[in-house]
């Protein structure tokens, strides 16, 4: 893979596309970690006196309301003092003052353009990798990095759209959570998949493809009420994935000695924060109860099958980590990964955010930034932004 060192940028305009997809509230980001996490390769490119033009999308945009609360002009504030410099920033996305704008940069100069999301509104252009914007894009820079790896599985104008026209390569954020996971195509043993979230329709690929790698799938989140349907189990009101049910029976049958599945939950009456929970054993749960975090049982048996694992791959909460109530047994299994100093990859997404509210990201062996990218990753697919740089 061609990656930031094997190219040629010294003096040039640089398009980066990066993964400013943050959260923000009332004009305000609430978390800069992906922000923070382009910044060594904006910096390198600073440093071989290049004229840096970023990319990124923030959110969708479907209807016009869309624009204001997905506009990338927060981004350029939090860059301009993460960077200590000033930020330039287009709110146009084409046309002649976007044009006249990079003709006008000068060496190490950073411009930031519009929300790429906005070139949906009209016929989801960005998202339907429409060649004429992928060209016109390109034809504001000379060299395209492509750093953003939330997006690496999709294929959009603004990744393999220029990707076709211009000489491109990964940037270090890229190519940091590659070297990652391509530890998990030879994995060290024990090997132990975590996953967790809502439904098991979104993780068959990944079961598919890591149950015969993997020396145990430990299952928790409300995915688990699904196979533990399959096996029969009354599960009350939690949620099912009924469509899945088949699937799940396949699996327990033929490999029932990898699949680990909770034994007792957190069970309330209502989907709520409010309302006080008991834990129960999974032959207790009555019809009007639901699980919304694994208990203090099931906990010791996750932990029991982690001891002395060499790899731990995890995706997915264990509960509803939403409700501070159904967040502590994510928390803890967390803690125990880190306290016990097991090698950990946070496959993106909820996991990463609940890492990060425990003050832990930084501690695990790798904390991805793409949910969607490493799940992608994880089921063996190709990646369209990597294979238009291959």
């Amino acid at each position: 893979m061609k990656t930031l060192k094997n190219i040629n940028i010294d003096n040039k305009r640089v398009i980066i596309r990066c993964d400013f997809n943050v959260p923000i509230k009332e004009g305000k980001i609430i978390d800069d970690t992906r922000i923070q996490r382009a910044l060594p390769t904006i910096n390198y490119c600073l440093d071989h006196n290049c004229k840096v033009i970023l990319l990124s999308h923030l959110g969708r945009v479907k209807e016009e309301k869309d624009l204001e609360k997905n506009n990338l002009e927060p981004v350029a504030k939090r860059l301009s003092k993460l960077l200590k410099k000033d930020i330039l920033f287009s709110e146009k996305t084409r046309g002649k003052e976007l044009e006249a704008v990079c003709e006008s940069l000068q060496s190490k100069d950073i411009l930031l353009i519009q929300n790429t999301r906005y070139e949906d509104l009209d016929g989801k252009k960005e998202s339907g990798n429409d060649q004429e914007l992928a060209k016109y894009w390109a034809s504001l820079g000379d060299v395209f990095i492509n750093d953003a790896f939330g997006t690496i599985h999709r294929a959009h104008a603004s990744n393999v759209g220029i990707a076709n026209y211009l000489d491109s390569a990964c940037g270090f954020l890229v190519e940091k959570e590659l070297n990652a996971l391509s530890i998990l195509d030879n994995p060290p043993h024990p090997f132990i998949v975590i996953l967790g979230g809502a439904k098991v329709s979104d993780k068959i690929g990944v079961i598919k493809n890591l149950v015969t790698k993997a020396d145990k799938i430990i299952i928790g989140g409300a995915m688990a009420f699904t196979f533990l349907k399959a096996e029969g189990k009354n599960i009350g009101k939690s949620l099912l994935d009924e469509e899945s049910i088949d699937f799940c029976k396949e699996i327990l049958k033929t490999y029932k000695d990898k699949i680990i599945l909770p034994i007792d939950f957190a069970v309330t009456n209502e989907y709520t924060n409010d309302e006080e929970y008991r834990e129960k054993d999974i032959d207790s749960i009555s019809d009007n109860e639901m699980g919304l975090d694994i208990g203090t049982k099931t906990l010791a048996l996750f932990k029991e099958n982690l001891t002395g694992a060499s790899l731990v791959i995890w995706n997915g909460p264990l509960g509803v980590y939403e409700f501070d109530k159904y967040k502590k047994n994510t928390d803890n299994l967390l803690k125990y990964l880190v306290e016990n100093d097991i090698k950990t990859i946070l496959g993106g997404g909820d996991i990463v955010a609940a890492a990060t509210n425990a003050k832990l990201s930084e501690k695990v062996y790798h904390a991805s930034t793409g949910g969607g990218a490493t799940l992608e990753y994880l089921e063996g697919k190709t990646l369209p932004g990597l294979e238009a740089i291959r």
